[in-house]
């Protein structure tokens, strides 16, 4: 055997390791569990108040916009902070490539203040060209409201 086969060894026992706790944990769970339904038990709960109301609510897509936002510039202190621990290590080398980094995060922000992306109140939006996003353009020559 070479050394390579003896250090996967370790990789492969906790792999079936875990296999075997989630594999025991779902049995456990298909035997213990409990088996009765009654009205109750098909009734949306949450935070201990029972749900009024459609569950049909309609969210504006500016609420997953900042979520999607929130997170990709959230990731990027991650890797800003990373560069930052081993800014001894990495030199010139690693400043270029951070400058980079920071300089496409420049851009994406200018690009999205740009489209109105970050306008919270706002509902009307531009893109790059002044096409309005939200109302089809009309040719007067035609009939389409073709974009």
């Amino acid at each position: 055997m070479s050394s390579t086969d003896t250090s996967l060894w370790p990789f492969v026992v906790y792999f079936l390791a875990v296999l075997l706790l989630v594999a025991t944990m779902l049995g456990l769970s298909h035997l213990l569990g409990q088996r009765r339904a009654n009205q109750a038990t098909d009734m949306p709960f949450e935070s201990g108040v029972l749900s009024v109301g459609s569950p049909q609510i309609h969210f504006s897509a500016e609420f997953y916009l900042i979520a999607m936002f929130f997170v990709i510039f959230d990731l990027e202190t991650i890797f800003i902070f990373a560069w930052a621990i081993a800014f001894f290590e990495l030199s010139w080398a690693g400043f270029a490539a951070i400058s980079v980094f920071i300089l496409v995060l420049v851009v994406a922000l200018i690009y999205e203040l740009s489209t109105g992306a970050l306008d919270w109140g706002i509902k009307q939006r531009t893109g790059l060209r002044g096409i309005s996003l939200n109302k089809p353009n009309v040719d007067p020559n035609t009939n389409t409201g073709e974009h």
